[in-house]
């Protein structure tokens, strides 16, 4: 039995009444985030340190630098979390498509582009969320999709996407191409796909999409974006009280302007992009 299983239930009244178990991210009257979740029996999956999880590769500039000192926007993000838990942090892998599975997690959360969904929201916990995502839509310069300015424009390209993603519920909820896109275990081998001509557009969160077409795909357009009313979160076991605590913690960081000045500082220059007409 993990120390989170042994600690939970006494944990949730203790956050209870410190003001720590809302999902507001409001740090209300129980104190800051640092006097009420620092407690030494948090119900961490290995005690006295923070373990957060993330896939391999981890994509700059989500994550820039090597495991063990992460930096990027979400690298930051846990960091300043642990810091401000009072915890050192610990990184382990965990492939994107396992993260969402039911069961338990050897991790305290997971932090990797999730987008939270209704049908997750099933199997596992989330975090407030702490970037409001749009869709981007990525070919090659001599596609005949280059062009596009609206959905409809590339409803007879051939798409491609990373398996369980919302760019793969874009593709079929709001582009509705006349071909079933093409299905990918990991965004490596949808990228390699676009690369080879296997197919004519690629769609993945919009930063994601900014940073291969100027860092690693040459002769690559995003020719626009999508919004969804989609946001990251981080991801929990399903029932675990630790959400409560960490949710505070980024309510604080919201508050004081930590999370816009990561966005700024790592996110903004991917974020100018046409947006696609309906």
């Amino acid at each position: 039995m993990t120390i989170r299983a042994m600690l939970a239930g006494s944990l949730a009244a203790v956050l209870m009444l410190a003001g720590c178990a809302g999902g507001s991210g409001d740090s209300g009257q129980g104190g800051s985030g640092k006097e009420s979740c620092s407690l030494k029996n948090l119900p961490l999956y290995e005690e006295g340190t923070l373990t957060v999880a993330t896939d391999k590769p981890a994509y700059p500039p989500w994550f820039k630098g090597d495991p063990e000192n992460y930096s990027g926007y979400e690298g930051d993000i846990a960091s300043e979390v642990a810091k401000r838990m009072d915890l050192p942090i610990k990184w382990v892998v965990e492939p994107f498509n396992r993260s969402y599975a039911p069961g338990a997690k050897d991790y305290d959360f997971d932090i990797n582009q999730i987008t939270i969904t209704k049908e997750r929201e099933q199997a596992v916990d989330f975090s407030e969320g702490y970037f409001d995502n749009a869709q981007g839509v990525m070919v090659m310069k001599d596609s005949p999709a280059v062009d596009a300015k609206s959905l409809s424009d590339l409803k007879d390209a051939q798409f491609g996407a990373q398996v369980g993603t919302t760019g793969l519920d874009f593709i079929n909820e709001e582009i509705q191409p006349d071909q079933e896109p093409k299905v990918y275990d990991t965004t490596n081998d949808a990228k390699s796909a676009l690369e080879s001509g296997q197919i004519d557009a690629f769609a993945t969160d919009l930063v994601t999409t900014v940073y291969l077409r100027d860092f690693e795909i040459d002769r690559s357009e995003v020719v626009g974006q999508y919004p969804r009313n989609e946001q990251f979160g981080m991801l929990f076991e399903q029932g675990n009280p630790l959400v409560g605590c960490v949710d505070q913690v980024l309510g604080e960081m919201k508050s004081d302007g930590t999370l816009e000045q990561l966005q700024k500082k790592h996110l903004q220059q991917y974020l100018s992009v046409p947006t696609l007409e309906d």
